[in-house]
């Protein structure tokens, strides 16, 4: 029997045959609009799905200039400024997009602050000036100030970029607060009044609900600070006072600029940050239930896009599951954003949107989309294999797409190779070798995300360690994400795990920071890896300086960073030794930036050292094993080297060659269940490999490029 269906397309009004044609040599079942396109009448005949997309806070500039008061606001910090005299003047805007932003000077000196940065202390004697918007200190000669200030979003931030990226001369769409009470009534009215002019439309698709995540831009309009997890831009005085009375305490605005560093997701967060995104997801997800009770009332799914307007929908945590969302849809850059999808619990189902999109800067006369195609698939279809999404899609303009006839027939072969996938694989999970948890500050919450920089973009400092999380997405482990909140709330949580992996630089998130200052935390994690636990850190994993040590699972990983504290003692211990993790790679290791100054303790065994710098190391710590690794970006060997690690980290290399191949290129997926089981090539090119079963039988397979094969167990 042929498979069909779980494939959306976009269409447009001057290519309905070509859309009709697509649609069933794609065997898709449903339709999409894009933005600058409209839904073609003849279409709507058509036996597929129709996704109408829908904004909640701009797409009426009427509304938001006829309610002033209730337009978006986002807080922001100006620069340090060192005073020289006894007054100092700071100009609000200055390094800022002047179209975007306007400063909300309403009850500044209950919504604002200024800071003494020199000593920390808040100062109240200031005044403002609305002309030039400057703020006038009293100030100390020589001490540094900065203002924290609300400003309104004039400018939608993901509008702005667009329209000044592709040069449009439109008028700016304005972005409205729909938590306020009068446009909060407004728009759930225009929901309706939406849904009654469009009633063809069977999917509400929300892009995305009330508050963008953390964008600004500089007055050359280029990125000032972009964080697609930051929550700066949720806020107003209405909002602010609800949360006072929501935890009983008084808000500061340096809950959210923290110091100017927004609370990035590098930051470790503090309680009142960590009270204020509960808060916010609370009264997020409730209003979108009145938002999602309107689409049920018509008979229309939801859909929320997870990115721009997310911020409040945090997926993973349990206020989510009361929004009444009845699917995600996200864009797939790679393995780590598809399980960032299909992870998601509390939907009926997920949606991920494949690259590339079709736009001028891929489907132009000389480029090549297939290849990027190809990339995008193999890389996604790791993650895939583990926790599948339910449905893929493509998004953009479909008539550029037709003019690569090579890239619509590639298309073709993904949809029915992902429609065979979900079938073998539907019902139950791929075979698991081990639980492991990832632990940081964040845990549950940012599953899959917490090494993110908004979406698949990768910078220098994070891309050893966003590998770790690549590798682990198609990876045959069963992964969670753990928060040191968790460990210190529940004495037995660390019980049902085999390993854990702590990855990052040291007093990040990541790592954790103060937080290896808690006795219950870090005997807990002690007493786990004693009992015959594994512990792997990669970077600078539990690192912060205290009571005689910067790395403070010193004792379970055999590892100390030099920091100059240390240089009076003598290191001796710098011998290689030959191991199972590294069996397969030998010393030819790629450990991206690598970490400087880490040095082995004695009785430690170190795998690789350059320089008398050491990259791998392993130590026995009584019943239980730790592995230190200096960086792990993600390739095919890589992935074998953290498979290898975490099997040695639990005591368990008899399982290496259960349900494996023995070229690392190619890897194995079983669905026991199901009685089927996957091989895969990760590679454009044919590999020859040997194949393990679950029972330890073998055989040698070739394969060619890309190429999937399914046998019965």
């Amino acid at each position: 029997m042929e498979l069909t269906g779980r494939v959306t397309i976009p269409t447009d009004l001057d290519i309905v045959p070509e859309t009709i044609e697509i649609l069933k040599k794609w065997g898709a079942d449903a339709i999409r609009d894009c933005d600058g396109t409209e839904f073609p009448e003849e279409l709507k005949g058509q036996n597929a799905k129709i996704y109408k997309t829908y904004y909640t806070t701009r797409k009426d500039n009427e509304w938001a200039k006829a309610h002033p008061e209730e337009i978006q606001q986002v807080y922001v910090m100006t620069p340090f400024y060192t005073a020289t005299e006894e007054s100092l003047s700071i100009p609000l805007m200055y390094g800022l997009y002047p179209a975007m932003l306007k400063p909300n000077g309403k009850d500044n000196k209950r919504w604002w602050e200024v800071i003494d940065r020199t000593t920390g202390e808040v100062i109240s004697d200031w005044s403002y000036q609305e002309e030039g918007y400057k703020v006038t200190i009293k100030a100390k000669p020589f001490h540094a100030y900065t203002v924290s200030f609300l400003a309104f979003i004039m400018w939608d931030p993901v509008h702005m970029y667009n329209a000044v990226t592709n040069g449009w001369t439109i008028e700016p769409q304005m972005t409205f607060d729909v938590r306020q009470p009068a446009t909060h009534e407004f728009s759930l009215k225009r929901l309706r009044s939406f849904i009654e002019e469009h009633d063809y439309v069977d999917v509400i698709r929300f892009t995305t609900f009330f508050h963008q995540f953390t964008l600004l831009f500089d007055e050359k309009a280029r990125e000032k600070y972009v964080d697609w997890y930051g929550y700066s831009a949720s806020v107003s005085p209405y909002i602010l006072e609800k949360f006072e009375k929501e935890v009983g305490y008084r808000f500061r605005p340096e809950y959210i600029i923290d110091q100017g560093y927004y609370n990035g997701q590098y930051r470790v967060p503090s309680k009142e940050y960590r009270d204020f995104i509960k808060f916010q997801n609370k009264e997020v997800c409730a209003l979108i239930k009145e938002f999602t009770d309107i689409c049920h009332e018509y008979g229309k799914e939801a859909m929320m896009f997870l990115g721009d307007h997310w911020i409040g929908t945090e997926p993973f945590l349990d206020e989510f599951k009361a929004s009444g969302v009845d699917a995600i849809v996200g864009s797939v850059g790679n393995g780590s954003t598809l399980r960032l999808i299909s992870d998601i619990k509390g939907v009926k189902y997920t949606e991920g949107r494949l690259l590339p999109y079709f736009f001028p800067d891929t489907f132009y006369e000389g480029g090549d989309p297939v290849k990027e195609a190809k990339y995008n698939w193999v890389t996604a279809r790791r993650a895939i294999l583990r926790s599948p999404i339910d449905r893929i899609g493509y998004g953009g303009y479909l008539k550029l797409a037709l003019k690569f006839p090579e890239f619509i027939e590639y298309v073709n072969s993904v949809c029915n190779e992902f429609r065979e996938l979900y079938e073998n694989a539907k019902g139950t999970t791929a075979y698991s070798l081990k639980k492991v948890a990832v632990l940081n500050c964040w845990g549950k919450m940012r599953s899959w995300g917490a090494h993110m920089v908004h979406h698949a973009l990768y910078q220098k400092q994070n891309y050893s360690y966003a590998g770790v999380i690549e590798s682990l997405s198609g990876a045959p482990f069963d992964v969670s994400f753990i928060s040191f909140e968790d460990i210190k709330n529940d004495e037995n949580l660390l019980s049902s795990f085999d390993c854990i992996i702590n990855v990052g630089d040291q007093d990040t998130a990541h790592t954790g920071g103060l937080y290896w200052e808690d006795e219950e935390i870090i005997t807990r994690v002690r007493a786990f890896v004693a009992n015959g636990g594994g512990f792997i850190g990669i970077g600078e994993p539990t690192a912060h300086q205290y009571q005689g040590h910067m790395i403070q699972l010193y004792d379970v990983l055999g590892i100390e960073k030099e920091t100059g504290f240390t240089l009076g003692y003598d290191k001796y211990n710098w011998d290689e030794n030959e191991h199972f993790i590294t069996s397969e790679t030998g010393k030819a290791i790629d450990f991206g930036e690598g970490k400087k100054n880490i040095y082995a303790l004695p009785g430690t065994k170190i795998l690789v050292q350059r320089d008398k710098e050491v990259q791998m190391a392993v130590n026995e710590y009584y019943k239980g094993r730790g592995v230190y690794i200096s960086g792990l970006p993600y390739s095919a060997v890589n992935n074998r080297i953290l498979h290898r690690a975490i099997l040695w980290a639990t005591n368990s290399e008899d399982l290496l060659y259960t349900w494996f191949s023995s070229n690392p290129n190619a890897e194995v997926h079983a669905y026991v269940k199901n009685g089927k089981y996957a091989v895969v090539n990760n590679t454009y090119e044919p590999l020859s490999t040997t194949i393990y079963r679950g029972d330890g039988s073998s055989f040698d397979l070739d394969m060619k490029p890309n190429d999937i094969i399914w046998y019965q167990i």
